[in-house]
């Protein structure tokens, strides 16, 4: 079976605070398992998630600094 993680666990491992991994089960941004009341997160569908979520940074940025009188 899959290691299932925690709310906490998943806050610490994506660095950001509780309350926003429970909005994202709340609007359904994040891939879970509900179990009863309690809320689980299988952990290579989460790895997986955040894999997909990764930018490639392929464009270039460009910032127009032309000074106007």
């Amino acid at each position: 079976m899959e290691r299932l993680l925690t709310v906490k666990d998943v806050s610490d491992k994506l660095r950001v605070g509780k309350s926003t991994v429970y909005r994202w089960v709340h609007y359904e941004y994040i891939p879970h398992v509900k179990l009863g009341t309690s809320v689980r997160f299988n952990e290579r569908t989460i790895e997986r998630w955040l894999r997909n979520k990764e930018r490639s940074g392929k464009n270039e940025l460009r910032i127009d600094v032309t000074l106007r009188e």
